[in-house]
């Protein structure tokens, strides 16, 4: 394997939906193929039937395209292959099982759910690790069953498993990349089954198989296979094959420390996805529950070419990562911050046209719609929305007329000698032949000043009027961005609709 040329996978089943789990180990593998100039592939493990869901395998797909993780050896690298399937290989698994069963590594085992439950049951009440007991081992590799009584239950075509033969009183040992040497004792494996009665093999052996034959030099995946390490690792000793490294990451935890789950919140990416967080944002924030740059650097924000300049699996530690959301949540406001006014106004775009064909604007829609007005809004409201949708929703006054007005702002702002005020102030406004923020803040001072008021008796009505609610960014660039004509019909119909709170 010495001077081989890197090569990762991620070999998700097409079970539902991409845990963020799921995610972080792709990523990984990712990030150290490309740290490395390898290769990383995509492999999906479908030999579990019974519990692969339609479409699955598109939506992982999609996914992983939408976080810009693209397998190289798929059509969009140029290549003919990815994803592999495990379905589509199954001669090669049974070639591999006729192998075993000949070199006297794995033997065929009748037992019925039922046998193997009571079995179970029996071995609990004992205070022993429940293990098959071997019944339909054979004779010639020391166990009790005899050859031909093996060949009429094959011949009958009675269903069977095949099962591998482990070793008895051996030591397996292997260095992991991340937590060092580790050692398991055979008497702790079990006789693990590899080919199933419905033909297909178990992801064990499969995987094993299939990752010799791909050529990975480099496993790395959740510290959840763990226990299955000695299997896979006698396999590859049966086999004569030398293994790959190997790398277990660190579990996700919830805050409470316990194993990330959908009991206690989201776990899907999807789910995140829906929210409105971006595959920026997701991917820095993945990259960090495990990994971490190294003592001194305070950087957090990270893009995907700084991500793979600086991955190693050295800096990745052995503790579970807590999963944060308010950490994903701030590093969302970080690229919103830093993105591309016109990178936003692009994204934001089929959010607008979805609201403006269930609600129609008073505002002329190509004015509100264009790139010119889409950048004012966003460079007003970037420090103040927490997702790119919120451009529209959060701010949904922007684009369309206040349809009601903040109940608690009315009572306390919107005082008997308001309406007045601002019937008075709208002349004023609709003299203004050059409506921007300074002219107004101008205009407003200089109209409150000789009466003896403050500012504030008309700047809290006033975006109370034009907006509908009591909080948002600066008064005078919001009434700019809206335009004169908006504003003044705006504060017109304010007059109207909202009633003088009774003392």
């Amino acid at each position: 394997m010495a001077g081989q040329r890197v090569r990762t996978r991620f070999a998700p089943s097409p079970t539902g939906y991409l845990h963020v789990g799921g995610l972080r180990t792709a990523l990984y593998n990712y990030l150290f193929a490309k740290r490395m100039n390898g290769d990383f592939v995509i492999r999906i493990e479908d030999t579990d039937q019974s519990r692969k869901v339609e479409d699955a395998e598109k939506n992982l797909i999609s996914t992983f395209e939408w976080a810009g993780i693209i397998a190289d050896e798929s059509p969009m690298h140029g290549g003919n292959y990815g994803p592999y399937v495990q379905s589509q290989r199954l001669s090669i698994y049974r070639d591999y099982c006729t192998r075993l069963l000949e070199d006297k590594n794995a033997y065929y085992c009748f037992s019925t759910s039922e046998e193997l439950e009571e079995n179970r049951q029996l071995q609990l009440k004992q205070g022993l690790q429940p293990k098959y007991n071997r019944k339909w081992l054979p004779e010639e590799m020391g166990g009790n069953m005899p050859e031909s009584e093996i060949k009429k239950k094959l011949d009958e075509g009675v269903p069977y498993v095949v099962r591998m033969k482990v070793p008895d009183y051996v030591s397996v040992w292997f260095e992991d990349m991340i937590r060092g040497p580790i050692e398991f004792d055979s008497a702790t494996i079990d006789d693990q089954v590899l080919m199933k009665s419905d033909g297909f093999p178990t992801y064990h052996f499969a995987s094993v198989i299939d990752d010799h034959l791909m050529e990975f030099t480099h496993i790395i995946r959740g510290e959840e296979w763990l226990p299955s390490m000695p299997k896979h690792l006698l396999l590859y000793e049966f086999f004569g094959w030398e293994p790959p490294k190997f790398a277990h990451l660190p579990l996700l935890l919830n805050p409470d420390r316990s194993k990330l789950s959908k009991r206690q919140g989201d776990v899907a990416v999807e789910d995140y996805m829906r929210k409105g967080y971006s595959n920026e944002a997701i991917v820095n924030f993945v990259a960090l529950l495990g990994w971490n740059e190294g003592e001194g650097s305070e950087q957090e924000v990270f893009s995907m070419e700084e991500l793979i300049s600086k991955f190693s699996l050295e800096r990745v530690g052995k503790a579970g990562a807590v999963f944060n959301v308010e950490k994903l949540s701030w590093l969302e406001k970080q690229y919103i911050k830093t993105r591309p006014v016109e990178m936003i106004v692009g994204n934001i775009k089929p959010v607008l046209q979805a609201r403006l064909a269930e609600f129609s604007p008073e505002m002329p829609v190509e004015r509100i719609s264009s790139d010119d007005y889409l950048g004012k809004v966003v460079e007003l409201m970037r420090e103040r929305v927490n997702f790119e949708h919120e451009f529209v929703t959060f701010s949904s006054y922007f684009f369309f007329e206040p349809e009601s007005y903040e109940e608690e702002a009315v009572a306390k702002r919107w005082t008997p000698n308001v309406p007045p005020l601002l019937q008075e102030f709208v002349e004023v406004l609709e003299a203004n032949d050059d409506f921007t923020a300074e002219n107004i803040e101008a205009q407003l001072k200089a109209f409150v000043a000789p009466k003896g008021l403050k500012p504030a008796v008309l700047i809290h009505p006033l975006r109370i009027a034009a907006s509908g609610v009591s909080f948002g960014p600066s008064l005078y660039h919001m009434l700019e961005v809206l335009g004169k004509e908006a504003v003044l019909r705006r504060i017109r119909r304010a007059i109207e609709r909202i009633e003088v709170p009774v003392a």
